[in-house]
């Protein structure tokens, strides 16, 4: 079992910056590969963006590419989604995820992660 437990949400004006951070606990947070996932009101989960367990690997959805960057530090179990340039659009709450394989198949598909955090609300005011 993992537990996740997203923190770093808030309200935010359009062009301004966040850092999420999902802390990871119980079985061995290295081993596993981390996402992030947002659910805007009234729309489907979607796919943020995802890092392997060994940091070779990073995939983003076309809507954050370039404005979000995903990192993780193993040594303090936690996965981080650093948000600028927001826009209203990226209104959402946010989920940490995590599977336990190095890169799960389809990434972008949330039915490949095993364990998923409480989320995170995130705000953008334009």
């Amino acid at each position: 079992q993992v537990q996740l437990l997203e923190s770093g949400g808030g309200s935010v004006q359009a062009g301004g910056s966040l850092r999420l951070s999902c802390t990871a606990s119980g079985r061995t947070f290295s081993r596993y590969a981390m996402g992030w996932f947002r659910q805007a009101s009234g729309k489907e989960r979607e796919f943020v963006a995802v890092i392997s367990w060994d940091f070779k690997w990073s995939y983003y959805s076309d809507s954050v590419k370039g404005r979000f960057t995903i990192s993780r530090d193993n040594a303090k179990n936690t996965l981080y989604l650093q948000m600028s340039s927001l826009k209203p659009e990226d209104t959402a709450v946010y989920y940490c995820a995590a599977d336990d394989s190095l890169v799960p198949s389809p990434y972008s598909d949330s039915a490949q992660y095993d364990y998923w955090g409480q989320g995170t609300q995130v705000t953008v005011s334009s």
